[in-house]
């Protein structure tokens, strides 16, 4: 059933503009750009019954409560998604995740555009907690 997901979500990428960098239809994944909106290397997996959509924003220094809060608050205002990190604490991801089995092109779509303007919006502070 992941396999019909899989060919769904690269349809509607395609029909929204993305480059498709990387395909494995075997493991539902896709790692997508669109550079025009600061994508790049967005990777999709289609794993039912959800899609998990992450792109790797930067690598922190060190481990920093008061980069953590900065985060933390503005998770509050981003529309879909949120900023996570990893295990390690220092790469700091945008993940969302989307049931597959209702999932339509303007709910992704969605997605994509509260990424861009989470980027356009906040890549000073971006920029400025990977040098701190």
């Amino acid at each position: 059933m992941a396999n019909r997901y899989f060919t769904v979500i690269k349809g509607f990428l395609l029909e929204l503009g993305f480059d498709i960098r990387h395909e494995e239809a075997a493991a539902n994944v896709l790692v997508v750009n669109k550079l025009d909106q600061g994508i790049r290397h967005l990777v999709l997996s289609c794993g039912e019954p959800l899609l998990i959509l992450e792109q790797h924003l930067l690598d922190l220094p060190g481990p920093s409560c008061e980069v953590y809060q900065q985060l933390l608050q503005k998770n509050r205002d981003i529309i879909h998604g949120a900023f996570v990190l990893d295990e390690s604490g220092r790469k700091v991801i945008f993940r969302d995740t989307l049931q597959l089995e209702h999932l339509d092109r303007p709910e992704l779509e969605a997605v994509f555009n509260s990424l861009a303007l989470l980027l356009s919006e906040f890549s000073d502070e971006l920029i400025a907690f990977s040098k701190a």
